[in-house]
């Protein structure tokens, strides 16, 4: 009676994975059963080029870089979590030590699985210098980016919580406070709840406008104008009281007034205040003051004008004859009532 042999591992081949190698023998001294499934599984493979692939190889490799990818994410939030207790780190700092430490953890998690696999990388190697020219390229803005984060946040010249200025893809400006530095891009989130996200590297080498660099104090412009019948002195103050009486107005450095120009139809001036907090808006500062300023100026009978233009006619026969036509049609009006 004729026996149906079981597949067996080829042994011309050599196994990329020395690790799923010794880990077989050592499930093979262990346990019997386990032993016949693993000598199954190794068995069901194909070589290629010196180099033997087996179900088990491959079943190995999936177990190791899920355990890999566990370790370096656990890790990872864990030693984050050690760090935000370092009260002596500020934010910019504590997000710097968070990316470099990221950085090292997975560096040494892809050691460490190399390792515990015994990967063979001399038998990869038909394959390395393609797929290390198209890693390169692909990544090469990737990791542009990540340099450009990582030495915003060395210099501090850009740090989550400041306010910055940006424009949108239509050339209109607005501002918006950094949320967050991360590997790709900066999150910039408007008052408007409109978040823009721009590269790291866009930053490093374009002109950039930080609101809250060296000082979060920023100055900001209201325009006023008056009528040129009005008592400028009292206007002036008036101003200045608008000014103080809203809350986020700083009154140190105070509200200053500026007579800025004789316009066509009023008398203009601009009204400074100093706020502290830009990423809370600047629009609604400008509106407080301007509605406490309306009320001052009905309170006080300061005039706020609207354009005026003053008509000339030159006296010559044509105008007389105007004038004459439209008399006579005013007469005949007047006898038809």
């Amino acid at each position: 009676m004729s026996q149906i042999s079981q597949p067996q591992p080829s042994s011309t081949g050599e196994e990329v994975v020395a690790g799923a190698e010794a880990l077989k023998d050592a499930v093979a001294e262990k346990s019997g059963t386990f032993a016949e499934i693993v000598h199954q599984l190794d068995a069901w493979g194909f070589t290629f080029a010196d180099t033997r692939f087996s179900i088990w190889t491959a079943l190995v490799v999936v177990l190791v870089v899920v355990g890999i990818l566990l370790f370096a994410r656990l890790f990872t939030k864990f030693a984050h979590s050690l760090l935000r207790r370092a009260t002596k780190l500020d934010p910019s700092q504590r997000l710097l030590a968070e990316k470099l430490l990221s950085v090292a953890v997975w560096a040494i998690a892809i050691m460490i699985g190399i390792d515990m696999l015994g990967i063979d990388l001399t038998a990869l190697a038909v394959f390395s210098g393609a797929f290390g020219l198209a890693i390169g390229f692909g990544l090469q803005k990737t990791f542009g980016n990540l340099i450009a984060g990582i030495i915003l946040l060395m210099d501090r010249s850009i740090k989550p919580g400041d306010v910055i200025a940006i424009a949108d893809q239509a050339g209109n400006e607005t501002f918006g406070q950094i949320r967050k530095i991360g590997i790709r891009a900066v999150s910039v989130t408007t008052r408007d709840e409109r978040e823009y996200l721009i590269p790291n590297e866009n930053l490093m080498i374009n002109q950039v406008e930080n609101w809250s660099y060296s000082s979060r104090q920023v100055r900001m412009q209201v325009s006023v104008g008056v009528s040129y019948g009005c008592d400028m002195n009292k206007a002036e103050q008036l101003m200045l009281e608008a000014a103080r009486s809203v809350d986020r107005v700083l009154k140190n450095p105070p509200p200053s007034v500026w007579m800025s120009e004789y316009g066509d139809s009023s008398v203009n001036f601009v009204i400074h205040c100093w706020i502290d907090d830009p990423e809370e808006g600047v629009g609604n500062v400008r509106s407080a003051v301007l509605k406490r300023l309306w009320d001052l100026f009905q309170e006080n009978d300061i005039e706020i004008p609207f354009p005026q233009r003053d008509l000339n006619l030159r006296d010559n026969a044509q105008f007389q004859q105007l004038v004459a036509a439209i008399s006579q049609r005013m007469d005949k009006r007047e006898q038809a009532d």
